[in-house]
């Protein structure tokens, strides 16, 4: 998580750094941007070290204050509204995590995570669920869990391209390695199984619908981004060896897709002057190179042979039939359909952005209309007037590129990243390597 969090954070820098935010004026200054973006990286990296629940809520706390400047940059009115919504969702989340971590402290004298592991087992079950239900709260929020979820898609598309995308690549999946950690090292033998199969479940299939709706290609990738938070959770709810394999390969292989298509929403943006889809048209004949900056990626998400979407769908649908459970199938089942429907929709913005006729030309051009009973109205030039003139930097198509070719090594590379991530979720299973490897032999 540490390695692959590194390496997109990278990439959204060097994006952003070729882009120039300053370019856009006061709405993104860049003496604020870069510190503030390094800081939210050491944040999530400190979150995927931690060792025990105290330092996990620094490593959010960390990262959310970054945000909240990085979300708000210039100070627009749809920042500040988007930026409202989601400090304050922040902020309940971390009330419900810093009074979990209080009461887990209370009851057991330790927030080491090693600790925990034999501690929690010690006390009451109904203090223990009532532990479990609040910090899977916490973390559900921050992964955009359903019904946890509004808040997301409002939020992420107003902020620039870098931002949207380092945000949809990493925030959400802190919050999925959260729920990973603590659901099978501190709560292996769960009674909240079916709650979070149909947290799963209506996770996917609602986020999916609602990016099926979308008209903007940036609130679409939203949307589609809570809805692939299911499938991770899928993976966890199963609380099987293969289950959380296919979870821990799905969250890698998501945070590099994910943030692949937000920059290159950016550079549709760019190229094309808008992320709406009724005024984009003709970019595969403008910018070629764009279209296969785009394609690849939006295939990976829907999950066609053989990418490494495809192989981690797989991977989690394998685990759900072994599972047995009428749950289970269904699950399956939801898991199909939303790989469907996003195929639909990636299909939809493939051919709206890169095939449809660019939107068309005003009937006269030459000046105002006017008629007898209205004043002058101006006609604004088209988008497809526009394009030509701002041609792709290689500084920022190259990010893109190598995460796209991240992607396809996923694929390349998948026997060996599913032996990795066997081994993971046979530890995080068995819990005492993970145990004995943190406490000196004979500690509490």
């Amino acid at each position: 998580m540490l390695l692959v969090s590194v390496v997109v954070a990278l990439s959204v820098l060097v994006y952003s750094l070729s882009q120039g935010l300053v370019e856009y004026g006061p709405d993104t200054p860049l003496s604020i941007y870069h510190p503030t973006f390094l800081i939210l990286v050491a944040g999530v990296s400190n979150a995927f070290l931690s060792g025990d629940l105290f330092n996990l809520y620094v490593g959010f706390e960390i990262l959310l204050a970054a945000s909240y400047v990085l979300l708000t940059l210039g100070g627009t009115a749809d920042r500040i509204r988007a930026g409202s919504t989601y400090v304050v969702v922040s902020l309940a989340s971390s009330i419900v995590f810093l009074t979990a971590l209080a009461l887990v402290y209370a009851a057991t004298g330790t927030v080491s995570l090693a600790q925990l592991a034999g501690r929690l087992d010690e006390l009451p079950s109904g203090v223990a669920l009532m532990l479990q239900l609040m910090l899977l709260t916490a973390f559900a929020i921050k992964a955009a869990v359903f019904p946890l979820s509004a808040w997301l898609p409002d939020s992420y598309p107003t902020a620039p391209a870098p931002v949207t995308a380092v945000f949809a690549g990493l925030l959400t999946k802190v919050g999925v390695y959260a729920i990973i950690r603590t659901q099978t090292l501190l709560f292996p033998d769960s009674p909240l199984s079916d709650l979070l199969l149909w947290a799963a479940l209506l996770t996917m299939v609602i986020g999916i619908l609602g990016a099926v709706a979308q008209d903007d290609l940036k609130r679409m990738l939203s949307f589609t981004l809570v809805s692939h938070i299911g499938y991770m959770v899928f993976g966890v709810a199963l609380a099987s060896d293969d289950g959380l394999s296919g979870a821990i390969y799905y969250v890698v292989h998501h945070i590099v897709i994910q943030t692949n298509l937000f920059l290159v929403a950016g550079l549709i943006e760019r190229r094309g002057g808008s992320t709406s889809l009724e005024r984009l048209g003709g970019l595969a004949r403008l910018s070629p190179v764009l279209a296969l900056l785009f394609f690849v990626p939006a295939m990976n998400l829907a999950g066609i042979p053989p990418f490494s979407g495809f192989l981690g769908k797989l991977g989690l649908m394998q685990a759900g039939v072994d599972d047995g459970g009428w749950l289970a199938y269904v699950l399956v089942a939801g898991s199909v359909v939303t790989s469907l429907l996003t195929l639909y929709a990636m299909a939809k913005a493939w051919n709206r952005a890169f095939w449809q006729p660019p939107p068309a030309e005003p009937e006269d051009a030459s000046g105002p209309r006017t008629d007898l009973h209205r004043k002058p109205v101006r006609t604004e030039a088209p988008v497809s007037s526009k394009v030509a003139k701002v041609a792709l930097r290689a500084g920022m198509a190259g990010p893109a590129a190598v995460l796209l070719l991240v992607g396809v090594a996923m694929t390349v590379f998948a026997g060996p990243l599913f032996g990795l991530t066997d081994r993971a979720a046979a530890d995080l299973r068995e819990r005492t390597p993970y145990v004995e490897a943190v406490l000196p032999e004979g500690a509490p």
